[in-house]
């Protein structure tokens, strides 16, 4: 964990979506040196499935050592967030840090996603960080220490990140769009960045999405807590930065990073827009090459959009490693049979227990056809064809891909994100099953 300093003593930091989750954590951090939290959000009741409101964050941001203000900001509400401006303002003088964290998110595609929710994540997301920033940049120009901190993903324009969730990603994106303009446009009075976790952290938000269990792949929200505090110590020239939070910690010196893990040891899920390869493995990009001349050596490297764009071609394997990579190598005739046989062994009592779902597999290619996966009933069961047992979760892929994913070379998270996997039914248990399939990686 990275110590506090007390450089934030006395700072007032103004955090949008402070009740809970990132936010909140954001928040505590900074009262431990004393800092005056403006508390944001508009939960004044608590949600049966969403605790905390600005009134129990603000109790404990006091008892942590800080100063704080509860306002009711829904951030599509000009007035409300103005209104938040002027009463931050009275009670403490100034707004020192702006941190835009309240975001809205739905992970459907074009078709799936209805107009009033594509409305809401471009209203909370980009409207939300726009207005909040352009309330509180008059008076963070007043401060020495002016920082706008988006969390909110670096700019990678893989397709993969637009394809599955096209609104979002264009509404997150606006977000990071902010940080891009307004470090340029306020350069030497305001630092403005934008902060993304590298894996899946920890919050209500993430129990509703991915279900019970989940937080076990997840970090604490304590790891962004950590870096935007790393930030928010940095002169106002560090800006127009797209910071991954690992990263930022590794060049303060953390080394142990279970610290920050929900339970040290199990696998992490990969936080969308971070790659899990620096390169876009397509065919298309692999004609995107740039030469690099070093002693008068031609050095080929293949670079992902983003790298692409900005030039930065450091940590990027030769062209020669990715292009074995997308070798796919033949599928072994009974590669489906064998995996499921596989999975019968692996099958017991305590895993029916802990996952409660009948999957289906559709798998097209070589041993396709209908497989199944039963994890509700008895000791569990799997074969091929139709379960006997209600469905809740039907998964699409080829066979290729299916074997790849129980055997630990193909992540079901990229494979989604990708379109390599598609899922209809209940996306919680289509997540638990990731679980299983880390038992399985040992063992195929």
């Amino acid at each position: 964990m990275l110590p506090n300093t007390g450089k934030l003593a006395g700072c007032t930091l103004f955090i949008t979506g402070a009740s809970r989750g990132i936010g909140k954590a954001i928040a505590l951090k900074a009262a431990k040196d004393g800092a005056n939290i403006v508390v944001a959000a508009k939960t004044t009741q608590a949600h049966p499935k969403l605790p905390g409101t600005i009134f129990t964050a603000a109790e404990e941001i006091e008892a942590a050592g800080g100063k704080a203000l509860p306002c009711i900001v829904d951030v599509r509400d000009e007035q409300q967030i103005n209104d938040a401006v002027e009463k931050a303002i009275q009670k403490f003088g100034g707004i020192d840090i702006l941190v835009n964290n309240a975001s809205a998110i739905s992970l459907t595609n074009t078709l799936e996603t209805p107009t009033k929710r594509v409305d809401l994540m471009m209203s909370v997301n980009t409207r939300g960080t726009y207005l909040t920033s352009k309330a509180c940049i008059p008076y963070l120009k007043r401060s020495k220490i002016a920082h706008i901190l988006n969390l909110s993903p670096p700019l990678n324009l893989n397709p993969i990140w637009f394809k599955q969730h096209c609104a979002y990603t264009i509404a997150k994106y606006g977000m990071s769009m902010c940080v891009l303009g307004m470090a340029e446009e306020f350069k030497g009075e305001i630092a403005v960045n934008a902060l993304w976790p590298k894996t899946a952290i920890h919050t209500a938000a993430m129990d509703m999405l991915g279900g019970s269990g989940i937080e076990s792949q997840c970090r604490k929200a304590d790891i962004i807590a950590d870096a935007a505090y790393s930030i928010f110590s940095k002169p106002k020239s560090f800006t127009g930065n797209f910071i991954i939070d690992e990263n930022l910690l590794k060049e303060e010196g953390i080394k142990n990073f279970d610290v920050y893990a929900v339970k040290p040891g199990h696998p992490l899920l990969p936080d969308f827009f971070v790659d899990e390869y620096p390169v876009l493995v397509t065919k298309e990009m692999e004609k995107q090459q740039v030469r690099t001349w070093t002693s008068g050596i031609q050095e080929e490297k293949v670079l992902s959009s983003n790298q692409f764009l900005s030039n930065r071609s450091d940590a990027t394997p030769p062209a020669k490693d990715w292009k074995q990579y997308l070798q796919q190598p033949k599928l072994a005739s009974g590669a489906v049979e064998e995996t499921f046989k596989i999975l019968k062994t692996a099958l017991n009592e305590d895993v029916v227990k802990a996952t409660q779902a009948v999957y289906v597999f559709e798998l097209s290619g070589e041993d396709g056809g209908t497989w199944y996966l039963d994890l509700k009933n008895n000791s569990g069961n799997a074969g091929s064809g139709q379960p006997s047992e209600p469905v809740d979760v039907v998964m699409t892929m080829t066979t290729s891909d299916f074997v790849k994913m129980f055997s630990g070379k193909l992540k079901p998270t990229m494979a989604f994100m990708s379109g390599k996997l598609k899922i209809k039914g209940n996306m919680a248990l289509a997540i638990k099953l990731e679980r299983l399939m880390t038992q399985m990686n040992s063992r195929l």
